[in-house]
């Protein structure tokens, strides 16, 4: 799209059209090839290995149409420029409320003082204060974590003007002073230490709580908010807890330059055993209700407690969307990418997430718009709250406040308390038509989706300062389980209601169907990697020939395929950019994922189908433990625990070993230089395995830290494989 005067965003269609349909064509070619040689060179019945062939053929069909199915996003992808500049000039008097929300949950998993800091970043956005209001969920319902919000809201009356004054870029507290260079020069050098000691100082004391396990009396005197704790609080729990620690619209709340500060609100929504309450979405939706009748704010920023905000520009940038005069109205949320700035120099657990945010979400953007990821996401209120799009009936973002009639702000806290209980939800349409859908993990992404059903469209925009930053899993259990619950909410989503191809049949365009679809296939995509990746290896040590020879012409389209896929794979990350080793370990975690997360999310999602199991969420936790992170930051993979998942993986590598020293003296001993000519692309694959596995095979038998491969682990898998090996093939 050209630049036009007065738009407050830019519209640039992906370059390389030419380039990416050769590159489409000739797979296509290419797979059709290797399914025609499948179809007719399949064994004749009772012939050694129609089963594994017959296997090998299906995954292979599989592979062809999942790979069809990822074309979707790479057709129109496109990039979106904002103009700030514009949206000052025009509208800096008629800029709307902003609703922060960050939920916390436990705050040994998702310790406070990482809470706060995520809390104190985005109180440091460039934004009029009057009009930006943040809240904190706290699903425990932890006095421990509410302290750490009391100190929070006292720090950022010194670190809100602080950041204003030196144009803060890192808003983090933690970031901002491990990553930010003090000048020299005197006054700002006396300035600078003065307020990281303040820091350090809160820090101190909130970790101190944290290790007594409570707040001390004297504490507990200072502040009347305490009184809502006793004894028998729990995590699981405990009644409804609101408190208005500031209040943006009282003139006395002031920093200490003189300024106005935003309005802070701490909740804990009741809990009790016997409620279904539904998770982060749950919690969401109870923000949803309590902040409209505090600050009624147009826009809502939902961001993970974990996730600091980055750019104090973030918040105009996804203005230019809302606001702009001539399509602002079709926008219902704009997606930013999620950044972490503990990654290792190789991106150990392949956790940037680069290829997503470079190619899948601008492709999806092109189809309609991203998907919502449940965090670093600006909705319009309206929009959660569940108003369909009409052309006729443009929503203003402009909202009156809420008309409260209460001078006292813990009568105000006393009576909305209602909106956060156990059974407010009860016989409504919360969770269905308005809010958060609940009923899957990923929650976030079958709401995204249902208001893009109702005729809404989404926004990508990915400046160049990273907007939020995260942290990442630090261990590759971390990193599995997290993969697992999207992996399983997804692959829920594909048997529910809300199938992309179902729910959205006749409201949204077919291609944004399929690439919703391609993450929803995950779990099922376990099954034919898993193929691949033991039959081959098993007929290779049996003498099965699965693949043409080399000197065959058939070997063409197999090696055609499986070059040109590499080359491209590579091409890409490099263009976006990856490094060969980072590459390297993103194809080694898709394999890891592929194998165990999505096979467990596959086998939990129908043994939940079938009653047998209830459903869980597993948060990922924030913490590791310090000699797992020195071995992080060393780029060492951690195993460290016994774990199905590990068997799995300790499986694979050790069963491949078996197939490849095995094939090899068969080469030697039995059959010569012909049988390596006729099983070249199985000892090929089998090579492949055991070189991406070299971790497994280190954290086996040559490491000897805290971090490696339980013996026990390593025996079981061995075990597996020689069972495997006496298993007669036919």
């Amino acid at each position: 799209m050209e630049r036009m005067e007065g738009r407050l965003f830019e519209v640039k269609v992906g370059k390389g059209r030419a380039w990416k349909w050769l590159y489409e064509g000739s797979m296509l070619l290419g797979l059709l090839l290797i399914w025609v040689y499948r179809a007719s060179h399949v064994p004749e019945a009772g012939e050694k290995g129609r089963w594994a062939w017959t296997a090998v053929f299906a995954a292979e069909l599989w592979f062809g149409f999942y790979w069809f199915l990822t074309l979707s996003v790479r057709w129109n992808p496109i990039y979106r420029y904002t103009y700030k500049d514009r949206l000052s000039h025009s509208f800096e008097d008629e800029l709307p409320a902003i609703d922060v929300f960050i939920c916390t949950t436990d705050p040994t998993i998702e310790p406070p003082i990482v809470v706060i800091n995520t809390f104190l970043s985005v109180l440091a956005y460039d934004y009029p204060p009057e009009k930006l209001n943040v809240y904190l969920s706290d699903d425990g319902g932890s006095i421990l974590t509410f302290y750490a919000m009391i100190e929070a809201s006292l720090f950022a009356k010194s670190w809100i003007p602080f950041c204003k004054k030196f144009n803060v870029m890192y808003m983090a507290p933690s970031l901002f002073f491990s990553k930010s260079s003090i000048p020299i020069q005197e006054p700002s050098f006396s300035k600078w230490a003065a307020m990281e000691k303040l820091y350090e100082e809160m820090k101190s004391r909130i970790e101190a709580s944290m290790k007594l396990g409570d707040i001390s009396n004297e504490i507990k005197a200072g502040h009347e908010g305490f009184t809502n704790w006793s004894s028998k609080t729990s995590s699981n729990d405990h009644h409804a807890i609101i408190k208005i620690l500031i209040d943006g619209r009282d003139q006395n709340a002031r920093d200490f330059e003189g300024f106005a500060m935003p309005t802070i609100v701490y909740m804990a929504r009741e809990k009790h055993p016997k409620y279904q309450l539904n998770f982060k979405a749950g919690a969401l939706n109870a923000l949803l209700r309590i902040s409209e009748q505090i600050s009624n704010g147009s826009i809502i920023l939902t961001i993970d407690c974990d996730m600091c905000a980055n750019n104090v520009e973030s918040i105009r940038d996804a203005l230019c969307f809302f606001m702009d005069e001539e399509r602002g109205h079709e926008y219902a949320f704009v997606q930013f990418p999620q950044s972490f700035e503990n990654l290792t120099k190789q991106d150990l657990y392949a956790s940037s997430f680069k290829m997503i945010h470079k190619v899948y979400f601008p492709g999806l953007d092109g189809l309609g718009g991203p998907m919502y990821t449940g965090s670093c996401c600006f909705h319009r209120r309206d929009c959660l709250n569940g108003r369909k799009y009409s052309e006729l009936n443009k929503i203003e973002l402009k909202r009156e406040n809420p008309k409260i009639q209460e001078t006292n702000m813990i009568t105000l806290e006393e009576r909305i308390k209602n909106l956060a209980s156990c059974s407010y939800e009860e016989n409504t349409q919360w969770g269905k038509e308005m809010g958060l859908k609940y009923g899957c993990p990923v929650e976030d992404v079958m709401t995204g989706f249902s208001i893009k059903c109702r005729g809404w469209k989404s926004a990508y925009f990915s400046p160049k300062r990273e907007p939020f930053l995260g942290l990442a899993p630090t261990t590759l259990s971390q990193a599995l389980i997290q993969h697992k619950r999207w992996s399983e909410g997804y692959f829920q989503i594909l048997l529910s209601k809300f199938c992309p191809f179902l729910y959205g049949f006749g409201k949204t365009k077919l291609g944004l169907q399929v690439g919703y679809s391609i993450c929803c296939f995950w779990a099922i995509n376990s099954i034919p990697t898993l193929i691949y990746i033991f039959i081959p290896s098993i007929c290779l040590i049996n003498g099965i020939f699965l693949f043409p020879s080399v000197s065959s012409l058939w070997f063409m389209p197999f090696a055609f395929v499986m070059t040109f896929s590499t080359v491209f794979s590579i091409w890409e990350s490099l263009l976006h950019g990856l490094t060969l080793k980072c590459w390297w370990n993103d194809t080694r975690m898709w394999l890891y994922k592929r194998t165990t997360s999505d096979l467990f999310a596959l086998v939990d999602t129908i043994l939940r189908l079938l009653g047998i199991i209830d459903s869980t969420f597993v948060i990922t936790p924030k913490v590791a433990d310090e000699e797992a992170s020195k071995r992080y930051e060393k780029e060492i993979m951690e195993f460290g625990s016994t774990s199905p998942m590990f068997t799995i993986l300790c499986t694979i590598a050790m069963l491949n070993l078996l197939c490849l020293v095995g094939g090899i003296i068969r080469v030697i001993i039995n059959e010569g230089v012909g049988y390596l000519d006729q099983m070249f692309l199985q000892f090929l694959l089998c090579g492949f395995l055991i070189i991406i596995n070299f971790p497994i095979f280190q954290a086996s038998f040559f490491r000897n830290d805290k971090g490696c491969i339980p013996m026990s682990t390593t025996l079981s898998s061995m075990a597996i494989v020689i069972v495997a090996y006496f298993i007669p093939i036919s």
